[in-house]
């Protein structure tokens, strides 16, 4: 039975509770998760769009108890309303960078940047960030040390694939942080979408099948139809996949295309991609 329900937290395990956003669509599918992970103080993970009603549910879970403000990366589904939230809580915004200084689209400058490796430590909790680009370039993963949880963001998404859109997105970079989650000790994944997934290595090496067999009918698909452009190339290698999505894959097609260019098999001329070999 699905616990996805918007406006409630539900408790997950004794560390982390989970409040949905109000936000379904095609993208975020049935909503963004926000995370709430501690006891007496608590890491807010990821806090979505800025809804109102959505804070005031945050809020509400928390009572009062939010230390830190942790964003997975800076798209408009999860991190926008970290603002709104550290004005009401004063709790510091963390977020993934190594300068003294980063501005990004969705969030203003975060208190603290966090570098690979980095950890936040609680009562009785420990969440260590990792350096996840590949959907997004600051795209950060947590892992809950003690129960061995990790929080995706939209590295891994319970449902579907998440979108590669150039040229913050990058297909290399994507499955090369898929490899990185490898060598850690991960027994659930707490997605940014979606319900808590089990078998997480599984999954991962699902996610890696998934994305070079698309990459093999990109290959097959600009072979047998000759130059073109990722439009021309969306329905022949997204063929199975509706129509109406067609626009969304064509960016995550452009990242596998630029993946290609860059181990060699391809070349762009503008718009236009052909084969090398």
């Amino acid at each position: 039975m699905s616990h996805l329900i918007s406006g409630r937290a539900v408790r997950l395990s004794p560390r982390i509770q989970r409040v949905l956003a109000p936000n379904p669509g095609v993208m975020p599918g049935t909503g963004t998760n926000t995370y709430l992970v501690g006891n007496s103080r608590l890491a807010v993970i990821d806090p979505g769009p800025l809804i109102e009603e959505h804070v005031d549910a945050v809020l509400k879970a928390a009572q009062g108890r939010t230390e830190w403000i942790l964003i997975t990366h800076t798209h408009p589904d999860h991190s926008p309303a970290a603002g709104r939230l550290r004005d009401e809580t004063g709790a510091p915004v963390l977020a993934y960078g190594k300068g003294k200084k980063r501005i990004s689209r969705d969030l203003d400058r975060p208190d603290e940047l966090l570098p690979h490796g980095a950890t936040i430590r609680g009562d009785g909790f420990c969440l260590r960030a990792i350096h996840t680009p590949g959907h997004a370039s600051d795209h950060l993963c947590f892992l809950l040390e003690e129960e061995e949880v990790l929080f995706t963001g939209d590295q891994i998404m319970n449902g579907s694939t998440v979108v590669i859109a150039p040229p913050d997105g990058n297909m290399k970079a994507y499955l090369d942080s898929l490899t990185t989650l490898k060598r850690y000790r991960i027994e659930k994944l707490a997605p940014g979408h979606g319900e808590l997934m089990d078998r997480p290595m599984a999954v991962i090496d699902g996610l890696i099948r998934h994305r070079l067999n698309r990459e093999r009918k990109v290959i097959d698909a600009i072979k047998r139809l000759g130059p073109g452009t990722a439009e021309s190339l969306v329905p022949a290698v997204y063929d199975d996949v509706p129509e109406f999505l067609h626009p969304i894959a064509k960016y995550s097609l452009l990242a596998h295309l630029i993946k290609l260019e860059e181990d060699g098999c391809t070349a762009s001329s503008g718009t236009t991609w052909r084969w090398l070999g």
